[in-house]
């Protein structure tokens, strides 16, 4: 999806709402293909005293695995737009403002950039996710194992050693 931002460049218009879908099953995180559902996208661009913003949020579904225990993760998420829009920078490495080249946005790039560089490092089933046991690879949210959890790292065995 291409927005055609000319008429709000040129003062011909004050707004223009977004609300579309984009496919992003394409995009590859950690190996896996966690965006198959439609990216909902909603907002607006707005002309305010000659600036030029976009605001919206990117709604989709994640699906993939729990980054501790592995359990298949369905959750319904949503992501903030928040950019300043421009035709033309006088500084070159300037990351508070993104440059519009003909008056066209490409909203799928931004929303797939806005997507993975605001999405949470870890993806969790819940809160409180114990993880899987490091001998035995029990799930420890369905109890615990019985494994001994004292191993003792072999860099310090011979501490151990000595304290016996």
């Amino acid at each position: 999806m291409v927005l055609q931002l000319k008429p709000l460049f040129m003062g011909e218009a004050e707004s223009l709402p977004i609300d579309g879908e984009i496919d992003l099953s394409a995009v590859e995180i950690g190996g896996l293909h966690p965006l198959q559902q439609p990216v909902r996208v909603r907002g607006e661009v707005r002309l305010i005293s000659g600036v030029v913003t976009l605001r919206g949020t990117a709604y989709f579904r994640y699906d993939g695995p729990c980054d501790r225990c592995a359990a298949p993760i369905r959750r319904e998420m949503a992501i903030g737009m928040d950019h300043i829009l421009v035709t033309s920078l006088n500084n070159e490495d300037n990351d508070d403002f993104l440059l519009v080249e003909n008056y066209q946005l490409p909203l799928d790039e931004l929303t797939e950039a806005d997507i993975l560089l605001n999405l949470p490092s870890k993806i969790l089933c819940r809160e409180d996710c114990r993880g899987l046991c490091q001998q035995c690879g029990k799930d420890l949210n369905e109890g615990l194992c019985g494994c001994c959890t004292k191993e003792v790292d072999p860099r310090l065995a011979a501490l151990k050693e000595l304290l016996n």
